[in-house]
């Protein structure tokens, strides 16, 4: 009688936690999986790796860096007044917006055409040591920064959960402490893009011989705050990474429930399943970074300006941020405000997608989550 006494006691507790763990709604779901799986133990969460984080972001940023540094270039000095001034004395400035959009994809590739003439095809990489030596810290910091930041976040004040306003708040610490820690190498990295060569594989007109020669002349002429010229306009610039956060963590999240869908319907696995996983994880990154690049560009170009050196009587130009808007609009229009929007676009898009699609595949090698 104890027996099956037992037994039946046991078994509605047995249901109960049938019934509990087979609740999906009810169990986080893995955003590189899209399956639900149980919450993790003590164990695993001793085991996490933030490192990871720091690591996956460098390799992604490194990878995108070189591969896309040409347009790199050419968008630097599309954004500078001194290439807009050479322009200017060859277009004329009428037009609808979709001449003036062809004109700038037709400016892309004459520069890039002239610069490979004038100055050799190791002109299109000019900038590539300071620009890998911002990026690769660059994104480690901001990968890590979010990566940990959401879910230290998220533990904190909202109960393990992510949801939007944890990503936005994630999102913005980690551009603020990324662009105040590598505002120097931006700056020098622009100062570089824009020393003009005269005499072509000679060199004559240069007026930085290096990296370490443009940060020491920098300090000397402008003292060490002339490092941190543009940071205003990078911290307005912490609105493109927030925005692009938050809308590839919204797609992920469709993903995510597209594939749990699939696994709860026990239908097995297509290769046009795979293939939209794939992609569509690729076209997250990408899509993310096009929409909030388009929509907050103007503050690069600003910044490029602000980052610029003092003009030959040495005077600055650019003052500061409200001041650089106001005197862009005045002497050149709106249209100056997405100078350089076409090699942008044409690099950022696919950098995007390789730094992004790299840090997901380094981190699931480690065993993290994205």
């Amino acid at each position: 009688m104890s027996a099956f006494g037992s037994r039946s006691s046991d078994g509605p507790r047995l249901a109960s936690n049938v019934r509990t763990t087979s609740t999906v709604d009810n169990l986080p779901t893995s955003r590189e999986l899209g399956v639900a799986v149980p919450a993790p133990s003590s164990k695993e969460a001793t085991e996490r790796k933030p490192w990871a984080h720091f690591v996956a972001g460098a390799a992604g940023g490194m990878t995108s860096t070189f591969l896309t540094s040409p347009l790199d270039v050419v968008k630097t000095r599309l954004q500078s007044d001194f290439y807009k001034q050479q322009l200017a004395a060859k277009k004329i400035h009428t037009g609808g917006l979709i001449r003036q959009g062809a004109r700038h994809f037709h400016e892309t590739f004459q520069i890039l055409a002239n610069v490979h003439k004038v100055e050799g095809w190791q002109a299109l990489f000019k900038g590539l040591g300071p620009n890998l030596s911002g990026v690769v810290p660059a994104r480690a910091i901001n990968f890590a920064t979010y990566g940990n930041g959401k879910r230290i976040i998220a533990n904190t004040f909202n109960n393990g959960v992510e949801t939007t306003w944890v990503h936005l708040s994630a999102a913005t610490i980690a551009g603020i402490v990324t662009g105040t820690a590598t505002n120097p190498i931006w700056l020098i990295k622009t100062r570089l893009q824009l020393d003009k060569q005269h005499a072509g594989h000679g060199g004559g007109g240069r007026q930085y011989k290096n990296s370490f020669d443009c940060a020491t002349q920098v300090v000397r002429q402008e003292g060490f705050r002339g490092l941190y010229r543009g940071l205003s306009a990078s911290y307005l610039g912490v609105t493109e990474s927030t925005l692009q956060w938050v809308l590839y963590e919204k797609m992920k999240a469709y993903l995510a429930r597209r594939k749990e869908l699939l696994v709860a319907s026990g239908r097995r696995e297509t290769v046009w399943d795979g293939f939209v996983d794939w992609s569509g994880k690729v076209g997250a990154a990408g899509s993310a970074k096009l929409f909030a690049a388009i929509v907050t560009y103007p503050h690069e170009v600003v910044r490029t300006r602000l980052r610029q050196r003092p003009m030959a009587n040495g005077q600055v130009k650019y003052t500061g941020l409200a001041q650089c808007f106001k005197t862009i609009w005045k002497e050149e229009g709106l249209v100056s405000m997405y100078g350089g929007l076409s090699p942008h676009l044409l690099r950022v898009v696919p950098s995007a997608a390789i730094m992004f699609g790299m840090y997901e595949t380094i981190l699931r090698l480690f065993g993290e989550k994205a």
